[in-house]
Parts: C-alpha cells; structure tokens; sequence
C-alpha cells in the first residue's frame, strides 16, 4: 500500500493542483482542469472506501474532508478543489482558513453560472447537498428573483460508480428524480453533483431541448485560474501525469475511469492519517 509520493520526485516536480471526490465523479473536474489548465500537474483522491458522501452526516464530512487535506499538505499541494458538493456544501466554509493553501468549492461557482443563465433553476443533487440547502441559499444570494428548486437524487452516483448509466435503471430512476423539475416548467438544471454530468446522455432525454444545463466544475476551474494568476502561482511549465490515488479498490477505479479519460490509469491505495476527533470512534 503507497502512503504518499516519492519524496525524491516531489522535492524536483512543481507544486500539483489537489482534487478530490468520493469516487469517479471528480474526473468531470479532472477534464475541465486539462483544458483550462493544460499546464498544471494533478493530484487526484477519491475516497472510494467510504463513497456514497450523500448520506454521511456533516460531522462526518468534516472529518474525511480535514483527513484528505491533511494528506495533500504532506504532498505539497499548492491549491485544493473540493470536486465534491457535498464536502463544498458542508464542509468548505470550516477548512478553508486551516490549510497553507487555496481550497475551493463548488457552490459558489456553480451558483454564480445558474443565476446568470436562468431564472427557474432546478438542482440535482445529493441528499447532503439538498439537505444543505447551500445552493438554494447562493443563488438567491446572487439574485433574489431566482426560483430554486432542488431534488436529491441518491441512487445516481452507484449508478454511474457501477457503470450501470446505459440501462432501463437509470432511466427508471431520472425520469422519477426529474417528475417534479418538469413539473415547475425549469429553464436551467445545475448538476449538483459532479458525478451526474456522465448521466447526461440519460437528462437530456427526459429535458426540453431548451433547458440550459449548468456544470459547476466549468466555473471553479475558471476560478481557480484567477487565483492561481493572482498569487504567480499558475504554472507555465508542460505538467507531469496525473497521480491518481484511492481510499478503496484501485482496480475497480481504474476500470471505471478508463472510459471518462481514455486511457487506463496508474492508479494507488492509499492510507488516509487519522486525526485526532473521529466522529464514528
């Protein structure tokens, strides 16, 4: 089991951009960084071992999210994106402030993007997300005169974690998660989770063609662009290959990621440090 990077490597590389998500959801983050960042090397995790996040508890949350960060210090991370909305809702706001690094989110962003595109936004997410009411919140922050209208949709990250999005399942489930969104006539669809843009295929059967779709890793990657600028911290050298590591199986992660990225990647098990308050002990 690989407990970190080779520290030889590390001390020559440039400093990796850290992303993390529960599981393969990330890798729409992952994508977006290569085009809007082609010269940033990554750090990918995904906490595979303890996935679904939706239906952990915000203490629980904060606990994985503190533990992952802990870890990508160690790596000498320069920036964090929480590829995540459910640690970007319930967590983000509480670590930001404990890391020698930028982290950021999701919401934001993606609140930002939905807010400017559409005055009827429906939400998809997870059950934490909904639960949060986090965009909800924002987008109205932005604009009051937004109508927001969120939906957890908890079977469709195992959905896209067991490969099973071409099947009459998912078509089952997105025609029953979406009832309501049709029903309040949407103009705008944020994917809350960045699992659901692979279940695109899936929406847009479902969705009038003129429904806008808003995918908030497009805009965190663009912020995190003006703060890599802003602190002459954006490389301008060719990045090195993605360091993919996992909490759980990497040959099942490897399996899954091979048809978002083309290619099979090296992937590692790693072994999370345990923090002092653990609020499962």
């Amino acid at each position: 089991m690989n407990n970190g990077l080779n520290h030889r490597l590390l001390a020559t590389r440039p400093a990796p951009i850290g992303i993390f998500d529960s599981g393969v959801g990330g890798l729409t983050v992952l994508r977006e960084i290569y085009r809007q960042l082609p010269n940033e090397s990554v750090l990918y995790f995904g906490d595979t071992a303890r996935l679904p996040y939706g239906s952990r508890s915000p203490e629980e949350i904060l606990y994985f999210v503190r533990q992952i960060l802990t870890w990508m210090a160690e790596q000498g991370v320069k920036m964090v994106m929480m590829a995540c909305n459910t640690s970007s809702a319930l967590a983000l706001d509480q670590v930001q402030g404990e890391f020698p690094f930028p982290v950021l989110g999701l919401i934001r962003p993606g609140a930002q993007a939905a807010a400017l595109r559409g005055k009827r936004i429906g939400v998809i997410a997870t059950q934490a997300t909904v639960t949060s009411r986090a965009y909800s919140r924002a987008i109205q922050e932005i604009d009051p005169s937004r109508q927001v209208w969120e939906v957890a949709c908890p079977k469709f990250v195992p959905i896209v974690e067991q490969n099973q999005i071409n099947t009459p399942q998912a078509r089952h489930t997105a025609a029953t998660y979406l009832q309501s969104l049709l029903a309040a006539n949407i103009d705008t669809l944020v994917y809350g989770c960045t699992h659901y843009p692979h279940l695109a295929p899936v929406l847009n059967s479902f969705l009038p063609s003129a429904v806008q779709y808003v995918d908030p890793a497009i805009s965190m990657v663009a912020a995190a662009t003006q703060e890599l600028d802003a602190m002459a911290l954006r490389s301008s050298a060719p990045a090195w290959s993605t360091e993919f590591y996992v909490s759980g199986s990497a040959t099942e992660f490897k399996r899954l990621a091979v048809q978002w990225l083309g290619h099979q990647p090296k992937v590692s098990q790693i072994r999370l440090p345990e923090l002092v308050a653990n609020p499962r002990a």
